[in-house]
């Protein structure tokens, strides 16, 4: 058997595409029909911000045939929130090995291809939805989060107090722009969301990924009102108690506003039994709720990798001055490898490489997780991938800590 590895293009035949939707197909099922499809590749076109890579297994020299595709991974371009800063990102989605051939290390080309060459167009991070973590952690990702599905009866929100400061209202294709400008100012203050900026959501009706959206508003010191946050829903076929609201979005940038958001899902309990929301915990709208009814029916981890260190930290805000250096070791692709420090001056920060300084060690998977804030020093130390010296803990903690870790978009 001998296998070669090359990145598809426009140039790529149908039937080499073909082989690619085969996989696709092999390893989740036929896209579900209610979902909008991403964009395609096609023979002579390429959708923008979409990256594949290919693993090819080449026929015996004695043998008539041409390589047929046995593993493929698709990148995206994106942008994703962390410490205040929209930091490109390279987001994976469709990672498939052909039956006959998982286990054997495919993926470790595949990575390598796809995340040096992100890291070449300046991707500081990576992220993606795993089927199973550790294949993955081998490359530098871990854990930070979890788009959940969770359900709540509808008959549990029906104790929701008023909030009569807000008013709601049906949106209109006028409001997308207040739209997107309440999803940026939740987005920003989390560590993780997509900006929801880019080729691959060029449309608003990508920016707002539902049919119904209510918007919430409160008087502006003007007089006039302004957006503090939306619903978006849909529902489901037929009524009873069996059926669900589907909510993809609920965004809540004030106390009332997330009031008067779940007041119009419970509208709803006359011809449905429960809402079932796209979410990630903790999810502080869920405070308003007067009952404890939040089950989570289903669960996509999410992982992120730094791919470059100056590019990921350098655009962050931070909340206080310092310095801290830091060692990071075992990257299996060499990105980050090496020892760093980072200073912050008058909120400003300068990253740059040092040596002969004995500095505490990150695995590019703790480094990953500090990056996120989703464990603090003490933590990463008890995991086993933060060792050495501790007088930078607590700049560490207080640097990348205090930001939630969220996500709204499954890729």
């Amino acid at each position: 058997m001998a296998l070669h590895t090359r990145r598809l293009g426009p140039d790529d035949t149908q039937e080499v595409l073909d082989q690619s939707l085969a996989l696709g197909v092999e390893a989740f099922g036929p896209y579900p029909a209610h979902l909008p499809r991403p964009p395609m590749p096609e023979p002579g076109s390429w959708p923008d911000g979409v990256s594949m890579w290919a693993t090819f297994d080449d026929p015996a020299d004695d043998a008539a045939g041409d390589p047929r595709m046995v593993a493929r991974v698709r990148t995206h371009a994106y942008t994703s929130w962390w410490g205040g800063a929209a930091i490109p990102t390279c987001g994976f989605g469709g990672v498939v090995v052909a039956a006959e051939h998982r286990g054997a290390g495919l993926l470790t080309d595949l990575f390598a291809s796809s995340l040096r060459e992100a890291a070449d167009r300046g991707d500081a991070m990576s992220g993606l939805f795993p089927t199973a973590p550790g294949i993955y952690r081998k490359f530098g990702y871990e854990v930070v989060t979890a788009l959940d599905t969770v359900q709540v009866p509808l008959a549990d929100l029906a104790g929701v107090r008023p909030a009569p400061s807000v008013r709601v209202r049906r949106a209109t294709p006028a409001d997308e722009p207040a739209i997107a400008a309440t999803y940026d100012l939740w987005a920003r203050a989390q560590n993780g969301p997509l900006t929801r900026r880019g080729p691959l959501f060029a449309k608003p009706k990508e920016r707002v990924p539902a049919e119904g959206v209510t918007l919430a508003e409160e008087r502006a010191p003007d007089g006039g009102w302004r957006a503090v946050g939306y619903v978006a829903w849909e529902r489901e076929a037929g009524y009873g108690a069996d059926k669900s609201l589907q909510v993809d979005d609920l965004i809540a940038l004030t106390g009332d506003a997330a009031r008067a958001l779940w007041k119009v899902v419970a509208s709803f309990s006359s011809v449905n039994g429960s809402v079932k929301l796209e979410t990630s915990d903790p999810d502080a709208a869920r405070l308003v709720l007067p009952s404890l009814a939040w089950q989570r029916v289903g669960s996509h981890p999410y992982m992120v990798r730094v791919l470059d260190v100056p590019g990921a930290l350098l655009p962050r805000t931070y909340p206080v001055d310092g310095t801290a250096v830091f060692e990071v070791v075992g990257d299996v692709l060499g990105l980050v490898d090496g020892t760093w420090e980072l200073a912050v001056s008058s909120g400003v920060a300068a990253v740059r490489r040092v040596s002969g300084v004995d500095a505490p060690r990150l695995t590019v998977n703790g480094l990953s997780l500090l990056q996120a804030g989703a464990q603090s020093c003490a933590n990463l130390r008890m995991l086993g991938v933060l060792e050495g010296p501790r007088e930078h803990d607590g700049v560490l903690d207080a640097w990348f800590g205090g930001r939630q870790v969220h996500v709204r978009d499954y890729y």
